[in-house]
């Protein structure tokens, strides 16, 4: 669900980069006060893993359309929204600067989709209210289908919010009634298949470490005394490693929700790129930033060389492979390199409160 610029006009972009900034700042200004120790790393190898999950398309069948996890709810859960936020942020922006991924006037509209509205509305408003109704002790399934109905929520609303800032935008010919009836049913079926997961998950998490989601079931004192064992972080490690590596290779071809639902109004695979002088600026720059635009070796068109990858590795495309390993890295150096200013301030307002 990365918007192009194509989709933006500049005015109603840099509105969204504004909301989008300001969430940012307020996420974190109050991840200072946060006292989890291991809060930096977690959010490091967590933004990593959810880098190489949304390289991982999968097919929805019967309508020639993929998608692929947002991962907004995954981390709010795991991390809080504030710490959640700052993460996706980090995804969101090394794709759009690194890989050409989401356009660069629309980023602060990608943060506003995905991560805003799971981080700041879906959780808080959905999932959190639910789980407190549920008990102390609620039963896996129950875990399971809150999870499930917070994550589809969350990325309805982030689809129904393309479609207002599209529609606001009016430089493309997509009219309303016909991109909602598609944007909405295609992305509640991506949301379903995400849901799923993220239950899947959060419920094996729940049962193995249950104070990983402090968040939900420990009071303050427990926070801050909750440290992320270095298995996990080596696990979630691992899992971006071997997602962004090798399985993002066999992720589908077909065309994700947004792109699909495109095509099915125009009868284009794409649109104009904009026209504004403000386009074909951002283009430029994002041209010249884009070391493996669309996740790609330049030049290689992510083609295989059979001679140079051992038969057990026939399939797996090389350029997707450096891309997800690359992005991944990057993406948990940012985090990190963000996560360490946050808390050289915190460490200095507590200096200057003694």
């Amino acid at each position: 669900m990365h918007m192009a610029d194509a989709l933006l006009s500049p005015l109603v972009g840099a509105a969204c980069w504004v909301v989008s900034g300001v969430a940012l700042a307020r996420a974190s200004r109050r991840l200072q006060s946060d006292p989890r120790e291991d809060l930096v790393p977690l959010m490091g190898v967590l933004a990593a893993f959810v880098f190489a999950a949304q390289m991982i398309n999968f097919t929805i069948p019967g309508t020639g359309s993929s998608g692929h996890i947002g991962g907004g709810l995954l981390l709010s859960i795991l991390l809080g929204p504030q710490a959640a936020f700052v993460a996706i942020a980090s995804v969101l922006t090394v794709q759009a600067l690194f890989f050409a991924d989401g356009g660069l006037l629309a980023l602060g509209a990608n943060l506003l989709n995905i991560g805003v509205c799971t981080c700041f509305v879906a959780y808080p408003m959905i999932y959190r209210p639910l789980m407190r109704h549920a008990g102390d002790k609620p039963s896996r399934r129950r875990v399971a289908w809150i999870t499930t109905l917070a994550t589809v929520l969350g990325l309805q609303l982030g689809a129904l919010s393309l479609v207002a800032q599209t529609q606001l935008s009016g430089i493309s010919s997509l009219p309303l009634s016909s991109f909602l009836l598609l944007m909405q049913p295609i992305h509640l079926a991506i949301g379903l298949v995400e849901g799923l997961a993220t239950a899947a998950l959060i419920v094996f998490v729940r049962d193995a470490r249950p104070d990983l989601l402090a968040q939900d079931v420990q009071p303050a004192p427990a926070r801050a005394q909750a440290r992320v064992p270095a298995r996990w972080l080596v696990g979630f490690a691992a899992l971006a490693l071997v997602g962004g590596g090798v399985v993002s290779s066999f992720a589908s071809s077909a065309p994700d929700g947004l792109e699909w639902s495109i095509a099915r109004v125009t009868g284009q695979s794409g649109l104009a790129d904009g026209g504004s002088r403000t386009h074909a600026l951002l283009a430029s720059l994002q041209a010249k930033t884009a070391l493996l635009p669309d996740y790609t070796l330049p030049g290689a068109q992510g083609q295989n060389d059979a001679k140079a990858i051992p038969s057990s590795l026939q399939g797996v495309d090389t350029g997707t492979s450096v891309a997800g390993v690359v992005g991944g890295a990057i993406t948990f150096a940012l985090v990190l390199a963000v996560g360490l200013v946050v808390r050289r301030r915190q460490r200095l307002a507590l200096h200057e409160q003694r």
